[in-house]
């Protein structure tokens, strides 16, 4: 229930014009009124609407060059960024899509996907940077496909891949309308594919057709896959997938310069760890990130509990490629790892949320300890675009990711660890129109409790302000600064003259593990407990005017709203943006019904009464908060049926209320229109319940 995925896109699709396709819904609300509109509303969105938005980094292999995308692939020597040239398949005048970019590993050649062809299908082009000669299209493909990488070495260019999509892959994106045998028709499966780097000939599936693959990796040899997967359908059995290795050889046969597929795919992959064992050191928890050691012999994976697929929180486990238990080699961190990459044998380059920020560090995982030399945390988003969290590496000791921060639109970084220096300068121009950020800090029940606050903008120490608080999505997630984009978030209400809190409450990443499964089977309960303390903190230190506090969020955010206007009269005015209004229906509404049985420790069927009981519906007549709802039509994760049963409630009780319903829309909203109107209704709506 997680949309901060959504920052970083990365996939080349033949289906831009799908959503056009689909049935409409009109949007619905309660009554006629017009919103109260601020003249400043507007201004702050087109404001939000000028950042330049960089999707991807990646460093060569040889740490001589450094390639980003922000709407096209630039390419630059690492010491002499002002000197990019522009890599693109489209012709002059052309527009398409480019994206997904991977070095090859002698840094020669750099790989991406394009739609920049004759009937606008997506390619895997290839360029050489520093030549004269235009990207050549190495394969053309016929669906879906994402995370492009270079076998090590330099064979086989590998993605995963949904031949004959219809739709991007994962629960965020809009769901199809359902039609025929459902479960059964219409499947469509996410692969290992590959083509041969050479001449992009006989594009082949590696991993077989009865899995859906989420995440792999290659050995070092270019000889093994490691990759985690599940049954179809895949947005749902993501909570139960397993890691898996397979064989498969040299993909090419040299005399032939083809892909022995029937050899490949013969081949069953072999079961390496499976969480629904009960007997696993993970049973029960979700794992990602998987990356073999470089001798082969051992793979890594972080497991823990988590929200989303892409969002990744937990700690770092290393078993023998041969099999066995799991160790934990990263306990009680009070930390999230979310990304890693093994350095040597025995040392780790670990990227974890940590108490509201991002921490990079080297870690020794038989010492378990964190180098004191190589550490370094920073109050800042990090990450290169895929997996969150992801920095890209080179042979050398540099890095390099995409940086922001509230006060700092995203740039481009790289160097070495304790040595990093901004590589682009796309928004030098741009400052914030909300104010300061800090971190806060607060106790309760035992548990440490971070959230960040943002200042009203021309904050005066003299006068009282509103207030608003913004749970984010997950609950397997955590807020860390970033500069926002024109979306629903927390810095417009701060430039609109709101103080902002974004708590990281119990069930969040940044505190260690024991703190990110503290909410399990106590949804609204503890974490609420956990808000309503940090608005307490927040109001004695700060001139927050205690009888003008509102609360807003998205997904679980928006389930939270839901259940806390059921729970406490405090919050003068709600925004539940994709919520959740009554678990036991939900579980038979959405598509992803599976995540639920982690965090609520069995199906709805064995144990209705844990859904029961942090259902906001079954609470509803103590609504007193006027409520505005807004979902997407076609939202798998949080349907449109729990915003509608949530708003006719509030309606029947003539509590202050307005559905608003976006055609067309998923979990994750992709129309730039809908996610300013969204945006503007949500601050007009707090102006006039907080004025």
């Amino acid at each position: 229930m997680n949309t901060r995925r959504l920052a970083n896109p990365l996939f080349a699709t033949s289906a831009l014009a799908i959503f056009a396709v689909f049935t409409t819904l009109p949007a619905i609300s309660q009554n006629n009124d017009s919103p109260v509109h601020d003249a400043r509303i507007g201004q702050i969105v087109e404001s939000l609407e000028q950042v330049h938005n960089i999707q991807q980094t990646d460093l060569s292999p040889d740490g001589n060059l450094i390639a980003w995308n922000a709407g096209r692939i630039e390419v630059a020597p690492l010491n002499d960024a002002a000197h990019a040239k522009t890599i693109t398949a489209c012709g002059a005048g052309a527009k398409g899509r480019e994206s997904g970019f991977a070095w090859s590993p002698d840094s020669k050649q750099l790989a991406f996907f394009s739609n920049c062809t004759p009937d606008h299908k997506p390619a895997i082009f290839l360029a050489t940077p520093g030549a004269d000669s235009s990207p050549h299209m190495l394969a053309q493909l016929n669906g879906f496909a994402k995370e492009l990488e270079w076998s090590p070495d330099g064979k086989v260019l590998s993605f995963l891949y949904v031949e004959g999509a219809t739709r991007p892959s994962g629960a965020l994106a809009a769901m199809k309308p359902p039609s025929g045998v459902i479960g059964v028709e219409g499947l469509e499966i996410q692969r290992v594919a590959a083509v041969d780097a050479s001449n992009g000939n006989h594009l082949t599936q590696i991993t077989p057709a009865n899995l859906h693959v989420y995440e792999f990796d290659w050995s070092a040899d270019s000889r093994n896959l490691a990759f985690i997967a599940a049954p179809p359908p895949g947005e749902d059995n993501w909570w139960s997938a397993k890691l898996y290795t397979k064989h498969v050889g040299r993909l090419y046969d040299a005399a032939s310069s083809q892909i022995p597929e029937e050899s490949i795919t013969r081949e069953e992959p072999r079961l390496l760890v499976d969480p629904t064992d009960p007997k696993s050191s993970i049973s029960g928890l979700q794992i990602a990130v998987p990356r073999w050691s470089p001798d082969g012999s051992q793979i890594a994976f972080i497991s823990g509990l988590m929200s989303d697929q892409g969002s990744t929180g937990g700690n770092i486990y290393v078993l023998p490629s041969s099999g066995g238990d799991p160790k934990d080699v990263t306990p009680n961190r009070k930390g999230s790892p979310s990304w890693f990459e093994w350095l040597d044998g025995h040392q780790l380059g670990i990227a974890e949320f940590k108490a509201g920020s991002s921490h990079l560090f080297v870690y020794d995982i038989n010492t378990q300890q964190e180098s004191s030399e190589h550490n370094l945390t920073l109050p800042d988003s990090v990450g290169a675009g895929g997996l969150e969290m992801r920095i890209s590496t080179s042979n050398t000791n540099n890095i390099a990711f995409i940086r922001s921060s509230f006060s700092q639109p995203p740039e481009v970084w790289a160097g070495e660890l304790m040595n990093l220096k901004q590589i682009t300068h796309l928004n030098d121009g741009l400052k914030p129109s909300w104010g300061k950020a800090e971190s806060v800090e607060w106790k309760n029940e035992g548990f440490d409790v971070q959230g960040w606050l943002l200042y009203p903008a021309d904050y005066d120490p003299g006068k009282k302000y509103p207030m608003i608080v913004v749970v984010h999505g997950g609950p397997s997630s955590g807020v860390v600064p970033r500069w926002p984009g024109a979306r629903f978030g927390a810095a417009p209400f701060s430039a609109l003259g709101y103080f902002v809190l974004e708590p990281n409450p119990r069930g969040s990443y940044g505190e260690g593990e024991k703190f990110t499964q503290a909410n399990r089977k106590d949804f609204g309960y503890g974490d609420l407990r956990d808000i309503l303390a940090g608005v307490d903190t927040v109001t004695k230190k700060f001139p927050v005017d205690p009888q003008k506090v509102g609360i807003t969020g998205w997904s679980y955010g928006g389930f939270m709203t839901m259940f806390a206007v059921t729970q406490t009269n405090r919050f003068r005015a709600a925004v539940a943006g994709a919520g959740i209004a009554n678990w036991q229906s939900y579980y038979g509404e959405n598509s992803i019904d599976q995540w639920m049985i982690p965090f609520f420790g069995a199906s709805v069927y064995d144990d209705p009464g844990v859904y029961a009981k942090s259902s906001a519906i079954n609470f509803i007549k103590r609504v007193k908060t006027p409520t505005l709802v807004v979902v997407g039509d076609r939202d798998g994760e949080c349907p449109a049926p729990q915003s509608f049963e949530f708003w006719h409630a509030l309606r029947d009780q003539h509590v202050p209320t307005e559905l608003v319903v976006y055609p067309n829309e998923g979990h994750g909203f992709v129309d730039p229109a809908h996610n300013r109107d969204v945006l503007e209704r949500a601050l007009a709506w707090f102006q006039k319940y907080m004025q």
